[in-house]
C-alpha cells in the first residue's frame, strides 16, 4: 500500500513540494519566531524550499514578513542558511 506524501506550498516559489524538502518557520501565539524542523510545533507557519536561492529571494521580497505578519530578524535567516547548507 502506497502512503500519501504530505505536500506543502513554498512561500516563495508558490509550488507544492513534499514536506521533507521544506523548512517551516513558525510564529507562536506570543509572536516569537522559531525554525521548526519537526513540522509539528503549534502556531502559524510558513514553508520554504531548502534552497539558498529561495532563501535569498524570501529575504529580499520580505514575503515571510507578510505571511507571518511580523518582521523576521536576520538571526532566523542565518539559522535557515545554516540548516540549508548542512542538508545539501
Amino acid at each position: 500500500m502506497n502512503r500519501k506524501i504530505p505536500m506543502r506550498m513554498c512561500a516563495v516559489t508558490r509550488q507544492k513540494y513534499p514536506k521533507k524538502e521544506l523548512i517551516r518557520i513558525v510564529k507562536d501565539k506570543d509572536g516569537a519566531l522559531q525554525v521548526d524542523l519537526t513540522g509539528k510545533k503549534n502556531g502559524h507557519g510558513a514553508y520554504l524550499l531548502m534552497d539558498l536561492e529561495v532563501l535569498n529571494k524570501a529575504k529580499k521580497s520580505k514575503c515571510l514578513d507578510r505571511l507571518l505578519e511580523v518582521e523576521i530578524p536576520d538571526s532566523i535567516y542565518d539559522e535557515l542558511e545554516d540548516i540549508i547548507k548542512n542538508n545539501i
